[in-house]
């Protein structure tokens, strides 16, 4: 399986990196794609920028692992994961995942294994800037519920 796992503070080309799935072997036969984008409003506050820090090598190695996971229920035969870190402004893109497959069902819920598992098991730590200042933000009960749904 082809894999890529990127944590930068650099802008990222989602275009290119479909590319790079699709090219990636001659029998992908179906690509799932999520790109997250900063909000510019949480929790009924206006947001006007997001920071966010990470564990070098550890972050890495755990997105790594949730990739294998994924490849290990679905017939994966590319996965990248981009994140970036630093500050970034609300319609900044934060997060790519992307996955090539056989079959679109496996390239969809790779996908979606893969995203909701970045959101409860990946060291990144998010500190929002809004007009009543900045807060550190915790995982939220929904995104716990999402990643439960996959226990076996």
């Amino acid at each position: 399986m082809n894999r890529r796992v990127l944590v930068q503070a650099d802008a990222f080309d989602a275009g290119a990196e479909i590319t790079r799935l699709r090219e990636s072997s001659a029998e992908v036969g179906g690509i799932a794609t999520f790109l997250g984008v900063v909000r510019d409003i949480n929790e009924d506050d206006t947001v006007s920028g997001l920071y966010l820090e990470h564990y070098p090598g550890m972050t890495e190695s755990q997105i790594d692992d949730i990739i294998t996971e994924a490849a290990s229920r679905w017939q994966v035969l590319a996965a990248t994961v981009i994140h970036r870190v630093g500050a970034l402004a609300p319609n900044d893109e934060i997060v790519f995942v992307g996955v090539g497959s056989r079959h679109r069902g496996d390239a969809f819920d790779a996908c979606e294994f893969i995203m909701d598992f970045l959101k409860t098991r990946a060291a990144f730590w998010k500190k929002e800037q809004t007009t009543d200042g900045s807060r550190w933000l915790t995982t939220r009960a929904s995104d716990v519920d999402a990643a439960s749904r996959w226990d076996a």
